[in-house]
């Protein structure tokens, strides 16, 4: 059978979600103040420094951005020979921010658990929020992001693509059904 693929976000699409979640963060924390937005490589950080800009355009400061690698934090890291260890970058220290953690898609939570060890490891944040792109569904941790820009329910044999151009801006999302 042929894989089918449907455009579940078009670029407005995601632009919008985008403009709305960088409006939640800063409704939610009150202007930048002690905010610290880290994307989780890979995806999420291309989101997070969409993020970082749009706050950027709004609040007319920019806050401070960090990318954070999970992979020697993930709990599957034995299993699997595909991982490529990638580098942590934040230049801030976490402890006492309002970090905001990126990604793009949510799906059993197990990389957000990762992230948040990766987080905590670095210092203690005040508090950790999460802004997915794209939630769709089949948790097996107990996991809630604070901003969703789509909430997309999906079998277990789908799959979300989110495709970003040249300069990893982020242009459309896809559900792959096979």
């Amino acid at each position: 059978m042929a894989e089918k693929i449907l455009e579940i976000l078009d670029l407005d699409g995601v632009n919008r979600a985008l403009t709305r979640i960088a409006h939640e963060i800063l409704e939610k924390n009150q202007g930048v103040d002690d905010l610290l937005l880290i994307g989780i490589r890979t995806g999420g950080a291309y989101l997070a420094t969409q993020l970082q800009k749009r706050i950027s355009e709004i609040e007319g400061t920019e806050p401070p951005l960090g990318i954070i690698d999970v992979t020697m934090y993930r709990d599957d890291l034995g299993s699997r020979r595909d991982l490529m260890i990638g580098q942590t970058e934040i230049h801030v220290p976490v402890t006492g921010k309002k970090v905001v953690l990126v990604d793009d898609v949510l799906y059993t939570g197990r990389t957000i658990r990762a992230a948040l060890e990766a987080v905590i490891a670095l210092g203690r944040p005040e508090n950790i929020q999460l802004a997915i792109l794209l939630d769709r569904g089949h948790r097996e941790l107990p996991i809630r992001p604070d901003y969703i820009g789509r909430n997309i329910p999906t079998a277990k044999n789908e799959q979300i693509k989110v495709d970003f151009d040249a300069q990893n801006i982020p242009q459309a999302v896809h559900l792959l059904r096979n």
